[in-house]
């Protein structure tokens, strides 16, 4: 491998041949899922796995959707050399199972070079992994591919190698996508464009079948604003979920470390997807690089759903550190990471930051307001108004003084935990000292009004209660109190 090459500059070298029109296409699984709550959780809030990572060395992470009771990933392999794929009834069992190499590239000619970025899709009953591939003698002159399979499982030997999915040019083009909507099938890839200064944009084209494209390919995004041109000029990496009336299409941007980071683009459901006026794109990055989490460059995601068959998952890779030695491209350690996806009150996917290390990212709702959430605000907690989603997000953690006590880490600012002060509620940084311990310190009981939900008790009968859009400290005597001292997780 040459060290010094880095993947956007290979989008700038070779012909821009015209060729015809386009072929291939994938599947999206369905299947009945399990539910999965976590009994220590009194408000029966979906637990999501929280390891972190889920795989490790698992670059452009794709899971699918239940499919016969069994979750399958794949992703690029540091070597890009081959395919591989995992499977188990669990996304917390991805992590432990073993994988299989369902296919190798060959020692000479096409699809002999890099193997990149596969994704696994099931179609009218038949399995289809899209990838992009080198040739043994340009490794990264990559170009889109597809295999079939028949088989039931997808770790199956029975992968077929059907061709490459051409698109109306030849040039370098990466990173497919499929997904139906409103009975047709749709393809969307990363594709650099003679006459664009710029190293990927995004097309879309209906498919006329897994193996084909049909029509003209549609440009819908180019990378113009500085978060999507730090370092190199791209669009990429597409993901689809349709929800709340809207088409809701992630990519990613910029070069490669932590630079890298998450768009989105927009369109009506109802809309002609394949009208570039039916798309918006998101005008700051929707999920980037956090340096209070230690997570950087996060990007290349897909969806998934959770063992609830109702939670939204995001897939996506990301990296432990900021600085890379040589190229980015060649440094391994983009792992694979999950976690809840959530959505905002006008129907827009909410991101949040790339949580990091630690349990179950929860959200507090008062039972006496239980459509508004707890946040952090000026140090401050307060119920309700506007702010980021990671404001809304705390973990139990063990307490810093007493057995029986837990304390409340903030997610995004994972060193700062709630602490009570004069009687009102606030986060702050941690302290060694006994001081800081008693105040941060809570009793976790079922919830004194409601035992799907929680309440927190500071000292004998003193607990934390909402007193209208303020977190305090009281003495529960009625109904009603018992209510404002009770809130259910989310």
């Amino acid at each position: 491998m040459n060290s010094s090459l880095d993947r956007r500059s290979l989008l700038r070298r070779g012909g821009l041949l015209a060729a015809g029109a386009a072929t291939a296409a994938p599947l999206t699984g369905t299947a009945s899922a399990t539910a999965a709550t976590d009994p220590h959780h009194p408000s029966g809030a979906t637990e999501l796995t929280t390891r972190d990572p889920l795989v490790e060395q698992r670059a452009d992470p794709c899971i699918t959707p239940p499919v016969n009771g069994m979750y399958y990933m794949t992703g690029s392999v540091p070597e890009y050399d081959r395919l591989v794929v995992r499977g188990a009834p669990t996304i917390d069992g991805l992590a432990h199972t073993r994988e299989r190499t369902v296919w190798r590239r060959p020692e000479s000619g096409r699809t002999g070079g890099h193997i990149w970025a596969p994704e696994l899709h099931r179609i009218d009953g038949r399995w289809y992994i899209y990838f992009a591939a080198g040739d043994s003698d340009d490794e990264t002159r990559m170009r889109m591919y597809v295999l079939e399979s028949a088989a039931a499982d997808p770790r199956e030997d029975a992968w077929s190698l059907r061709g490459r999915i051409t698109t109306g040019w030849d040039s370098f083009s990466l990173d497919a996508t499929t997904f139906e909507h409103r009975g047709k099938r749709y393809y969307v890839w990363a594709q650099r464009e003679q006459g664009i200064d710029t190293n990927s944009n995004l097309y879309i084209a209906e498919m006329s079948s897994p193996l084909a494209i049909r029509g003209d390919p549609v440009r819908i995004a180019v990378p113009t604003r500085e978060w999507e041109t730090r370092g190199f000029a791209v669009n990429e990496g597409p993901a689809v979920i349709v929800r709340n009336g809207r088409v809701f299409m992630t990519f990613s941007a910029s070069a490669t470390d932590a630079n890298y980071c998450m768009g989105l683009l927009t369109a009506d459901a109802r809309s002609d997807l394949l009208d570039p006026k039916s798309w918006s794109k998101s005008p700051e990055p929707v999920f980037t690089t956090n340096d209070n989490t230690g997570r950087f460059g996060p990007g290349h995601n897909t969806f998934t759903v959770a063992e609830d068959g109702e939670t939204d998952v995001l897939v996506y890779h990301c990296r432990d550190y900021r600085e890379i030695e040589g190229n980015p491209l060649y440094d391994p350690n983009r792992h694979a990471r999950v976690q809840r996806l959530h959505w905002n009150d006008d129907g827009t996917p909410a991101f949040g930051v790339p949580v990091g290390d630690g349990g179950t990212a929860l959200r507090f709702s008062p039972l006496d307001a239980p459509d508004a959430y707890v946040r952090h605000h000026e140090q401050r907690l307060r119920v309700g108004g506007a702010g980021p989603l990671a404001d809304t997000q705390f973990r139990f953690v063990p307490g810093f003084l007493g057995p029986d006590r837990v304390a409340l880490q903030s997610v995004d600012l994972p060193d700062h935990h709630v602490r009570v002060r004069g009687g009102s509620l606030e986060i702050s940084p941690y302290q060694d000292s006994d001081d800081y311990g008693r105040a941060t310190g809570f009793v976790r009981t079922p919830g004194l009004a409601d035992r799907r939900g929680v309440s927190l008790r500071v000292s004998d009968d003193t607990y934390v209660v909402h007193d209208d859009g303020r977190l305090t400290t009281g003495r529960p005597r009625g109904r009603a109190d018992r209510e404002r001292a009770t809130f259910l997780l989310g």
